[in-house]
């Protein structure tokens, strides 16, 4: 089994959906890091070409792959409806339509199939967000020698996937960009900045922790390795490399004095999620009306299409963490460069 310990930088780079692959991945690799990839919003064929593009390109080296494991929600037609009478002005104003109920998921989470392909493909590294998969499932990951990562935003959490298996924990601090890995509570009053979770859940678990949130520079990437973190989860800080898929409108906004100012919101997925501010977020960052993830996210392609298409980014989720005020304005670095500037050692 891999040892975090092993990796030349102590620098895994955080799974982004809708902002990479694996080209990514393996510039992250070429750095001395842990490259990861997204497969919550890859059909299963895609998902196996991007396993089989990192599979080829490590030549030995580790690498990730990270899967959802929330419960797919049911359909609740009153909800959905409320939702979109909610969204009615917006569409009006944009002079688009609302789509079709039912909403649709546009995440799956890990499935028989999705355990196949790790079985395919050997991963040495396997993650997981909301928790873990149910016990055959993970079984079945565990039985290829992968080393099995999740997210804990709470000293509970962090307990729970000990117990139930997890070989590594991350602690994701309430700084970092994107979804909250909550699975026990959805209260996010009992989350803390990531300097102040990491010595709790270190001291609560036996398993080597990863620190995550808010560290975009090497000096964070130091202070959590002399707290004891085994290596920095890393996200952010990789959104303007010349590798990432990330969109010329989310680019400008990372560059932007709006970066200084992000919030956690539903309204794009129906989880919390942490991005930069935006028209959509301002009045209401948290809607008690947004459907369950993620079914809230099919609501919106209409409104961001029409916003896009005249250059503006109302409706596009634009995740980013608390930290992304350090990215440089004037300089896109490759994500083996950037890598090897956030190695503190």
């Amino acid at each position: 089994m891999f040892d975090l310990r092993a990796l030349p930088a102590p620098i895994i780079q955080a799974p982004m959906a809708g902002v990479q692959d694996a080209r990514l991945a393996l510039a992250v690799m070429e750095g001395g890091g842990l490259g990861s990839l997204p497969a919550a919003m890859l059909a299963p064929d895609a998902l196996a070409a991007q396993m089989q593009a990192l599979a080829d390109g490590a030549r030995g080296r580790p690498w990730a792959v990270n899967f959802f494991c929330h419960t797919p929600p049911a359909h609740e037609p009153a909800r959905e409806a409320a939702w979109l009478n909610h969204l009615a002005p917006h569409y009006v104003a944009w002079g688009v339509n609302a789509p079709a109920l039912p909403l649709s998921a546009a995440r799956q989470p890990f499935s028989a199939e999705s355990a196949a392909l790790v079985e395919a493909f050997r991963p040495p590294v396997v993650s997981f967000h909301f928790g873990l998969p149910p016990a055959a499932l993970l079984a079945r990951v565990k039985a290829t020698g992968a080393v099995v990562m999740s997210s804990a935003t709470t000293v509970e959490e962090a307990r729970w996937l000990q117990a139930h298996g997890a070989d590594v924990v991350i602690a994701q601090g309430l700084e970092a960009g994107g979804h909250r890995g909550h699975f026990l509570s959805d209260d996010l009053s009992l989350q803390c900045n990531t300097l102040a979770l990491l010595p709790q859940v270190l001291a609560a678990v036996e398993v080597p922790v990863v620190a995550a949130g808010g560290i975009a520079d090497a000096a964070g990437v130091a202070a959590v390795l002399a707290l004891g973190a085994v290596a920095a989860q890393i996200g952010t800080a990789y959104l303007l490399c010349p590798e990432a898929t990330t969109s010329a409108l989310h680019r400008q906004a990372l560059q932007s004095p709006a970066a200084q100012q992000t919030a956690l919101t539903n309204r794009f997925t129906g989880r919390p999620a942490r991005g930069i501010v935006n028209a959509f977020m301002q009045d209401e960052p948290m809607s008690p009306l947004a459907p369950a993830f993620p079914l809230a996210t099919s609501a919106l392609p209409p409104l961001r299409a029409a916003a896009e298409a005249q250059g503006r980014s109302d409706f596009t989720p634009l995740w980013a963490g608390q930290n992304a005020g350090l990215l440089s304005a004037g300089e896109a670095l490759s994500a083996t460069t950037l890598t090897q500037r956030l190695n503190p050692l």
